[in-house]
């Protein structure tokens, strides 16, 4: 989590003048996404049972402020972009995302404890906005949100059938809902996690967090890695949880940048989404693209930067990547900000086509 401060702002006008106690199994179809019942809306800046709330978004004239009828940056097409606010105080802080397999149904996570769950509506190819969204706390086992027990900065989201893994960073935790229990009004119980990565730095920890499907070579487990906890090689910290080889690993550092999230690509490689923030270099973003082969307890992964932006480009901190196949059989890649609650940051949500 960056340090909530007017960066925008001030960089911008400095660039003129960002299973209980089972592990993981076999993952299925992403039926966690479903749609939610509707209820009343409340202007509350959190609450205690779900609710629904309205969602307004305004669209993006393009991506690149200085050439608004770019389209292409690096392996990806720009699709559109939209600017989300709500009435309801306790929208933001948007900090993980799935999406089911038409990119239409979400789950979102905020780093306050909640669940945002709702659809994307689309004109064409185009989103046009968000429907059907409904708010709610993330519930502990005895049916209390978890920041009754001081349990927050809930940072990172993985799909693995109706199982839904959340990343908490504070407290170093993972904990895992099964939706067809009541879809987000399930009840959470932690996953046992190995000993280094329950003492991972204070603020530093599980950021992004994958579930790896049926069929590909680490089947059945999570995908854990840090914000920005490094090994004695200046790496980054990373897990294997479950599957057939549990262990760390590690992922290159380059550049000073941190993770932000993770996702898997159809073909089963990862991408990685990193940022950086420096009060001399601005904000910035890359993905990187690593292959799923490469990582295993042990390793030190790399991969090549296939996207990037400043804030030269319409980005936030941005903080979630989810992708998915669009109707045209294209890879789409979405992405989410993190407004951090404050007034001079956005809750971004873009999309892109991955160039194959």
């Amino acid at each position: 989590m960056i340090p909530i401060l007017s960066r925008r702002r001030l960089l911008t006008a400095a660039a003129a003048g960002f299973v209980g106690q089972m592990l993981p199994g076999p993952a299925l179809a992403q039926t966690a996404v479903q749609p939610p019942p509707k209820r009343s809306r409340t202007d509350e800046h959190s609450v205690t049972e779900p609710v629904s709330i309205e969602v307004n978004a305004r669209p993006l004239n393009g991506f690149d402020t200085r050439d608004r009828a770019r389209v292409r940056f690096g392996e990806l097409e720009f699709r559109g972009g939209l600017v989300l606010t709500s009435g309801f105080r306790g929208f933001g802080g948007l900090s993980g995302l799935r999406l089911d397999a038409r990119g239409e149904r979400f789950i979102a996570i905020s780093d306050k404890g909640g669940w945002f769950t709702g659809r994307i509506a689309y004109r064409g190819k185009e989103m046009t906005g968000l429907q059907d969204v409904e708010a709610s706390p993330l519930l502990w086992s005895d049916g209390k949100p978890i920041t009754s027990r001081g349990w927050f900065d809930s940072e990172s989201v993985a799909l693995d059938g109706s199982l839904v893994y959340v990343g908490l960073e504070r407290v170093n935790r993972i904990l895992r809902y099964d939706f067809s229990k009541g879809f987000t009004r399930a009840r959470g119980e932690e996953v046992p996690l190995p000993p280094p990565a329950r003492k991972l730095p204070y603020n530093k920890g599980l950021e992004a967090l994958v579930a790896v499907p049926r069929g590909q070579p680490l089947a059945g487990a999570l995908i854990a890695i840090s914000e920005r906890a490094l090994d004695a090689q200046g790496n980054i910290l990373g897990f294997l949880i479950g599957g057939r080889t549990p262990g760390p690993f590690a992922v290159r550092r380059i550049d000073d940048f941190d993770v932000s999230d993770a996702t898997l690509l159809p073909s089963g490689n990862m991408l990685l989404l990193e940022r950086k923030f420096s009060w001399l270099g601005g904000i910035g973003i890359r993905i990187r693209h690593i292959a799923q082969k490469s990582i295993a307890p042990g390793a030190i992964v790399d991969g090549p930067a296939i996207f990037s932006a400043d804030l030269g480009h319409e980005i936030d901190n941005m903080e979630a990547i989810d992708a998915h196949v669009g109707s045209g059989g294209e890879t789409v890649i979405t992405m989410i900000s993190d407004d951090n609650f404050s007034m001079v940051q956005r809750n971004l949500l873009l999309q892109f086509t991955l160039v194959e």
